[in-house]
C-alpha cells in the first residue's frame, strides 16, 4: 500500500470511528438485535435448503468476539451452539504478521485478553470454517472492507483461499460505515467480502450457498 493509500484510510478510520460513536445506545442495542435475527434467519433458511436439495450444509462458522464498539454477536453465538447444533469458533493472533488461528468456543470456554484487548478462547484449532463473520469498520457496497489496519483478515482469507477450500464471508458493521460517499479506494491485496450484513439490513446482498 502506498503512503497515499495508507494515510487515506487511516483519516477514514478515524471518521468512521466518529460516525461510528455518534449513535445513540438504544439504537446500537436494537441495530444488534436485528443483526442477529438476520443472520440467525439467513443461516436457518439456507441450512433448510440444502438439505432438501440433498447438498452438505454448513456446520462450522468463525465468528468473532464483539467489542463494546461492534454489534454484538455473543447471543446468537450461544445460540447457535447450544440449540442449532453448530460449531463455533473465534480468532486468535499468534503472531503480528500470521494469519489468524481459529479455536473452537462453546458457553464457558475458557478465555484469554488476547493482544488487542479482545477475549480469545483457550482450547481445540478448529478446522476451517464454512461461514466467516468478519468484523468490518467501513464497507462498500461492492463488498470491499476497511478493517483496523491491522490485515489480519486479509491475510487470513488469502491464507484459506491457497488452501482451495470454499468459505463464504459475511461483513458484519454498523450502517454508519457505509464508504459510498466517502473517497476510498481498496488496496490491491485487499479481498472482497462475500456480503455485508449492517443494522440497516443487507448492504450486499445475502449471499447464496450452492
Amino acid at each position: 500500500m502506498n503512503h497515499s493509500t495508507e494515510n487515506n484510510a487511516a483519516s477514514l478510520r478515524a471518521r468512521l470511528k466518529e460516525r461510528r460513536d455518534a449513535q445513540n445506545p438504544v439504537d446500537r442495542s436494537r441495530g444488534a438485535l436485528l443483526i442477529r435475527g438476520r443472520l440467525f434467519t439467513w443461516l436457518a433458511t439456507t441450512r433448510t435448503r440444502l438439505r432438501e436439495a440433498g447438498r452438505p450444509t454448513p456446520q462450522h462458522i468463525a465468528a468473532f468476539w464483539s467489542t463494546a464498539d461492534e454489534p454484538g454477536l455473543q447471543p446468537l453465538l450461544q445460540q447457535w451452539v447450544e440449540e442449532e447444533g453448530y460449531r463455533v469458533s473465534l480468532p486468535v493472533v499468534t503472531a503480528p504478521d500470521a494469519p489468524l488461528q481459529f479455536r473452537f468456543w462453546v458457553p464457558g470456554t475458557p478465555m484469554n485478553e488476547g493482544a488487542f484487548g479482545i477475549q480469545e478462547p483457550v482450547g481445540e484449532i478448529a478446522q476451517a470454517p464454512d461461514v466467516i463473520l468478519v468484523p468490518a469498520l467501513g464497507y462498500t457496497r461492492q463488498g470491499d472492507r476497511i478493517g483496523y489496519g491491522k490485515g489480519y483478515y486479509d491475510r487470513t482469507l488469502a491464507a484459506l483461499k491457497e488452501t482451495g477450500h470454499s468459505f463464504t464471508t459475511i461483513g458484519i458493521a454498523w450502517a454508519t460505515g457505509d464508504l459510498s460517499q466517502d473517497n476510498f479506494t481498496p488496496a490491491p491485496h485487499d479481498i472482497r467480502l462475500d456480503s455485508v450484513l449492517t443494522d440497516k439490513g443487507w448492504a450486499v446482498p445475502a449471499p447464496v450457498i450452492a
